[in-house]
């Protein structure tokens, strides 16, 4: 059995070294720290490296911290601790590092967000069956917080074109003139023109996210896009083609109606939906500014239809 005065001299040192450990005056010098204030280095945040600057230096429990402000991010509330393993030198090398990780990371988002705009019911059937399964869910477990949904804000005078869209539809008893000019595709296509002529140079983000938003439309439509009264008429249009070449921007405004609540159960990650979310806010605006064009101003009878049809 160990002594008494062994017990208290083991005791004895481990206070010691406890005192070492908490006394400020036996920390490293300042000077002596890896970086140093105002140092501009490049930060690991949420799987990208960002250029940051160092704004204030701490030893604390045997570890250097940094505070570090990111001056991509810009706002102050993104100022944080970090510790050494979130650090790199700004050296070229370092640099070159940093442009690799986040292409890749780049290209993994761009997948995600394909992926994000195809998850749909692959026929009416599905759709009806996701249907009962989501009434069933919100009754237990009650609606969706609005909070948790998209922000996919579409603009009043494209709330105005749905609003006469339904009306054509439900109390008029007309329809959309199939096929349409221009149709889905086309307008896509329009658009990425666009954004290439406006911004000179376009991230591949903004091409794969049109292709799975053409993709999407073709399979959204006869699930989830069409109101009863047109369930015919599609029936005999589609032989033509995929539906993004027979319909136009009125079936695709819909479409944007169902965003956010298909992406609410698509369980896509914050950063992602939030560039999803801004590229089809761009979207919107560039329908709202070719409106006129893209439009009709009135639809048609279903028997004129089928009369220009027969000729």
């Amino acid at each position: 059995m160990a002594s008494t005065e062994a017990l208290i001299s083991d005791s004895s040192a481990t206070e010691s070294d406890m005192d070492v450990d908490d006394d400020p005056d036996s920390a490293p010098n300042i000077d002596s720290a890896p970086f140093s204030e105002g140092e501009k280095v490049l930060a690991f945040h949420s799987s990208l490296i960002y250029e940051a600057k160092v704004k204030k230096i701490e030893y604390r429990n045997r570890e250097w911290r940094f505070f570090v402000h990111y001056l991509a991010l810009f706002f102050n509330s993104w100022d944080e601790w970090v510790g050494l393993d979130r650090l790199l030198k700004f050296t070229e090398e370092n640099v070159q590092k940093q442009q690799a990780l986040n292409q890749k990371q780049s290209i993994d988002k761009n997948t995600k967000q394909v992926r994000a705009l195809q998850i749909i019911p692959k026929s009416p059937n599905a759709a009806r069956v996701k249907k009962r399964k989501n009434d069933s869910a919100s009754k237990e477990k009650g609606m969706i917080p609005l909070d948790k949904l998209a922000n996919i804000q579409i603009p009043p005078p494209l709330k105005k074109q749905l609003v006469d869209d339904c009306d054509f539809i439900t109390h008029l008893g007309k329809l959309v003139k199939l096929p349409r000019a221009p149709n889905v595709d086309e307008i896509l296509k329009k658009y990425l023109g666009y954004r290439l002529k406006k911004d000179n140079s376009i991230a591949d983000s903004v091409g794969e996210i049109l292709k799975g938003l053409r993709c999407y439309f073709d399979k959204a439509l006869p699930a989830m896009l069409l109101y009863k009264s047109e369930r015919r008429q599609y029936n005999e249009a589609i032989s033509v083609g995929p539906p993004s070449t027979v319909y136009g921007a009125e079936h695709l405004l819909r479409l944007f109606v169902k965003f956010p609540e298909l992406l609410y159960y698509a369980k896509i990650e914050e950063e992602t939906l939030m560039e999803l979310q801004q590229e089809l806010v761009e979207f919107l605006k560039f329908l709202q500014k070719h409106r006129s064009a893209f439009f009709l101003s009135t639809y048609h009878a279903p028997e004129d239809i089928e009369t220009s049809t027969d000729k």
